[in-house]
């Protein structure tokens, strides 16, 4: 189970840290996206900033366990906070980005869970 904990955290970490260098980046789509959502540009980032300190959160808290707890949890809160501004403005068809890196960091925390 432990080894299963380190995948998922990992690979959620992975996910978080290319998140966040794209919000980073802010490519042009990025920003469409933030305008059609009804968000402003000068949000992007420190969105960037809570997706990069959840993911090195993740890794740190394998080795303390309470920081990984902590931010999976953050993580968690964050996504679904992004399903609610997605589904404000009915735009559907980007639902499952948002819920891919919601389930990630679900995995994360009950794998945590599992293993603690």
């Amino acid at each position: 189970m432990f080894s299963a904990y380190i995948i998922a955290t990992i690979l959620t970490a992975a996910a978080n840290i290319y998140a966040a260098i794209v919000d980073f980046r802010r490519p042009r789509w990025v920003l469409d996206n933030m305008t059609k959502w009804g968000g402003s540009h000068s949000w992007l980032f420190t969105l960037g900033v809570l997706k990069a300190v959840g993911a090195l959160g993740l890794l740190v808290g394998i080795d303390v366990p309470l920081i990984g707890l902590a931010a999976a949890v953050g993580l968690v809160l964050f996504f679904i906070g992004a399903i609610a501004v997605v589904r404000r403005v009915r735009w559907y068809s980007h639902l499952p980005w948002p819920a891919a890196y919601l389930l990630l960091g679900v995995g994360s925390l009950v794998l945590w869970l599992a293993v603690s």
